[in-house]
Formats: C-alpha cells, structure tokens, sequence
C-alpha cells in the first residue's frame, strides 16, 4: 500500500516597495524603460561606489511587517549575499540575514469560508537582481534596470499544506500590502512575486523531508499548479524507493512541468557576511509609531465590520475589500447615501463594470457623488431601477454631468399620475380582455403582462408599483 504523505509548504514573498528611485542610489524604478536606461555606477556595482539606503523604503518596509503582526528590531544589519549570476552586477546582493528589522509575524487567512494561521518568520529588506533576456538575436542578454530594485522579502514559516492554501495565503498577503500603500500587487510586471518551497512527510510524521524551492512565480494560479506539479513528482519519486534532492526548480505554465535550475545552496553556501559600506540601521521608535498609524484597518477586519455592522455578503464583503481604490470608492458613495446594501449592490454589478485598475490606481467611469446623487433619485422614487441603468449611461458619457439635470433635461421622471396610467390600463383591459380573464381566473403572472406595456407606453418611466396596485384595484371593481 503507498504511503500517505502530507506536504510541508512554506512561501518567500518578494514585494517591490513602492518608492520612485531604488534601494541604494537615486536611479528610477519606473516600468518598462528601455533596457539599461535606468542604472547609475552605484547599481551597476562599479568599483569605488557606495551604497546609500533609501528612506522611505525603510519606512515602507516596516509599514509592512507591522500589519503582518511582526515586532521590529530598532537596529538590524545588511548583509551581503554572495553568489555569482549575470543578472547580479556586484557579484552579490544587498540583503539582510541573522539580524533583519523584523521578526514572528502571523496572518489569518480565509478559504473557503474557514481560516486558518499561518506564521511568519521574518519580513526583511533586499535589493532584486537584475533580468536575463534570452533569444535576443540568437544570444542571452542582461536589463540591470531592476537592479537595485527596493523589496522587501516575507519569508513564512512551513504552516501551508496544500497548494490551496498557499495562493489563498500569497492572496491575503498581497491585499494587505496593497491596502497599506506599501506594493502595487503588478504580478504581470514582477512587483510581486514568490518562491515556493514545498517537502512531502509521511502522515503522522514531525520530521521534515527535503526541500525544493520552485523560483519566482508570479501568479495565484500558477503557484498552486507549480505546487501540485512538486508534490506529484516527489510522491512517485518517494513511492518508486527514490530520494528527493534538495534543489532550485523552475515551472513552466505552458508544459505544467518543473524543471531543475541548480542544486540548492544553504545559507553557509551564500558566506553571508555584514556589509562594510552600510552602517546598521536604526529606526527609531517615532518611526515606528507614525508607521503604525499608517496601517489603518486591514481587508479581513473591514470584511468582517461590512458583514457585521452592514449586513453585506460576505462575497460582496470579499470583492468591495480587495482593492484601496473599490473601497475608497465604495465608502465615499456610503458617506453621501448611508443605505449600504443598495450602495454595495450598485457598486458591484453597474459601477465596477466601467472601472479600470493598474496597480494602486484606480480609475472610475463616475464619481462617488454622482453615483449617490442617482440612488437618491431611485430612492425617492423619481426615476426607477432601470432606469438609472440607463442614467449611469449618460452620465458615463458626459463626465462631470449632474445625474439629477440629466433626468430633468431628458424627461425621464418616473410617471406617478395616477389618473394617467390609470387611463393607460383601461384601454389596455379593453384591448386584451382573455388575459383580463386569465387573471381573474387566478393565473397573477399575466399581471406582468400588464405592466410591461404600461412601461413600453410610458418609455420605461412608469412606477412599476403604482401600475401594478392600480391593476389590482381595477380588477376588484364590478365587471
């Protein structure tokens, strides 16, 4: 009989701060220059250079580990990681190791309608390497653009143990870092990224097996199938009597295959020593304050107030939380129209339809106050629910446009004389008097039948309600 095996799943999440220039020199960080446009002797690892850290990289860097629940180290090393690659110009990276600025971390995770805990072990400060270009004419070359690149690393401790867990946990990281300001959450430009490490142990067992790294995954999908690749393949090395090695493994998304890259280093392999150019980093208790009033409340804790104090779903909840810019939106809407069910269902099927999303940016096709101005409109009942479907429209059209003078200037009042849709369904009766029947006969889903060419009448501006009672009562008077 195989043995049953549990997998042991720890991710290292590579965050870019968002900072304009890099960790150690004034060079941009701006995506998608031309290759090699945005590096300075400093980091291109030239001789006689030196680094100078980043200020508000820091600040970011510790804005971060305090929402992950770590405690910070007021004075921390950077070391120097020393490995040889071509994307790596100073032959090693900037980083730090035995003495980073924080430490013991933890996050609530949410899946599939449980939580669970998963530990961090340290969140630290790191330049990125550069990237290797290949099939460039025939040949390989090297953009230091990203050289030097601020990131900070969160390595976790081995809690996960399923793939699923692993991306709801890469999720739940990414949209705390996004709601704090501190990473744009660009997966498709490498501004967050992971390296997976993933091990198999009989079930049962405390021991740890062998580690492989699966290296720089850039996406929620492809981390889980990397994940299930990793674990089948070890399953039936370990099923067919074989040992699984300790290595670095690549995957690729199109063959849903992984791949040896090198065999895994450890730590001493990287001679890790502190570097002489940086001083240690203080960062003082002022520093840690102001960034902790930076926080603000977290996506799990404003899921939770949304469903608790406004009654929404938790998928609403869920969708409104996952990017700053829909909960900006969202809560500024609420602040002028204070009926958060309404506000939250409008939001989520019409206006975030129109909306467009790079990074921390977000761009809305109309305003909070106009949203608002048009559900006051529907509340009042002057104009009706699909109406202010085709009201959104309009406004869409004339940005900055008033959704009140729109429905004025187009004539497009709910009717709620009553006296004329009364008139509308005398003659409607007259003309249709079998469904007249049928409806005094007991079959009330003709009603609707009524009501639509009541509406097609009046252009779709007549109060469904008001038509509807008006049937009622037209129908109870003597034939």
């Amino acid at each position: 009989m195989a043995t049953e095996y549990e997998p042991v799943i720890g991710l290292e999440i590579h965050a870019q701060l968002a900072t304009r220039t890099k960790l150690f020199c004034a060079c941009s960080i701006d995506f998608g220059g031309a290759p090699n446009s945005n590096v300075c002797p400093v980091c291109l690892g030239l001789p006689g250079t030196l680094p100078a850290i980043n200020e508000k990289a820091v600040r970011l860097g510790v804005r971060a580990a305090l929402a992950l629940g770590c405690s910070i180290r007021q004075r921390s090393v950077f070391a120097r990681k020393n490995y040889f690659y071509p994307d790596l110009p100073k032959g090693y990276q900037i980083s730090q190791y035995e003495l980073p600025f924080s430490e013991h971390g933890r996050l609530e995770v949410e899946l599939d309608g449980a939580s669970f805990t998963a530990g961090i072990t340290r969140v630290h400060l790191e330049e990125d390497a550069g990237k290797n270009l290949h099939g460039i004419q025939g040949a390989s070359a090297i953009d230091l653009n990203r050289a030097g690149t601020p990131l900070i690393e969160i390595v976790g401790d081995p809690d996960l143990r399923s793939s699923e867990q692993a991306a709801a946990y890469m999720r739940a990281v990414r949209e705390v870092l996004m709601a704090i300001g501190v990473n744009d959450g660009n997966m498709e430009e490498g501004s967050f990224r992971c390296d997976a490490n993933v091990s198999l142990r009989p079930q049962g067992s405390d021991r740890f097996g062998t580690r492989v790294e699966l290296k720089n995954i850039n996406s929620f999908k492809f981390v889980q199938r990397a994940i299930d690749v990793e674990i089948a393949r070890q399953t039936a090395i370990l099923d067919g009597g074989g040992q699984v090695q300790q290595e670095t493994r690549s995957f690729d998304p199109s063959t849903s295959k992984t791949a040896t890259l090198r065999s895994k280093e450890d730590a001493h392999d990287y001679r890790y020593f502190p570097d002489p150019d940086l001083p240690a980093l203080e960062i003082d208790t002022a520093t840690i304050e102001r960034e902790r009033s930076l926080v603000g409340e977290l996506p799990e804790p404003r899921r939770q107030r949304y469903v608790r104090e406004w009654s929404l779903t938790r998928a609403q909840a869920s969708t409104l939380c996952q990017h700053p810019g829909t909960v900006e939106f969202f809560e500024d809407v609420l602040a002028r129209f204070h009926e958060p069910v309404k506000v939250a269902n409008f939001v989520l099927t019409e206006v975030l339809r129109g909306a467009k999303f790079h990074g921390l940016d977000a761009e809305f096709s109309v305003s909070p106050a106009q949203v608002a101005e048009l559900l006051e409109l529907v509340e009042s009942a002057k104009i009706s629910g699909k109406q202010a479907k085709e009201v959104l429209a309009l406004v869409e059209a004339e940005p900055g446009a008033s959704p009140r003078a729109i429905v004025q200037q187009r004539g497009l009042e709910v009717v709620s004389d009553a006296g004329a849709l009364e008139s509308i369904l005398i003659d409607l009766m007259q003309k249709n008097p079998k469904q007249v029947a049928s409806i005094r006969a007991g079959k009330t889903n003709v009603v609707g039948f009524f009501v639509g060419q009541v509406m097609k009448a009046t252009n779709g501006s007549a109060d469904p309600k008001l038509v509807s009672d008006l049937l009622t009562r037209l129908l109870a008077a003597p034939e």
